[in-house]
């Protein structure tokens, strides 16, 4: 870890997606304005900026974790199926 690394809580995270969402400022300018690197305001809008969906909006985390959850269903799923033939096959 370095040794100047700051630690920001989520809060103001969000607070600058938001803030970056919500006004037409740019990364360039956000950077300048409070002091962060644009690299990490790049992150921070990556991770925290909203995802639109047809009911509701999620973050992209939130998002990322439901396709893994859908992919090991889909092969729990699979498994079963296959179970399944084999159970009653030999009926």
């Amino acid at each position: 870890m370095a040794k100047n690394q700051r630690n920001y809580t989520n809060e103001f995270k969000q607070q600058m997606v938001d803030l970056y969402n919500k006004s037409s400022k740019s990364i360039v300018e956000l950077s300048g304005e409070y002091g962060l690197p644009k690299s990490t305001l790049h992150k921070w809008i990556k991770i925290f900026s909203l995802i639109k969906g047809s009911d509701e909006n999620i973050s992209l985390t939130d998002y990322k974790a439901l396709q893994k959850q859908n992919q090991e269903l889909k092969i729990e799923n699979e498994i079963l199926k296959k179970a399944t033939a084999i159970f009653t096959k030999g009926r």
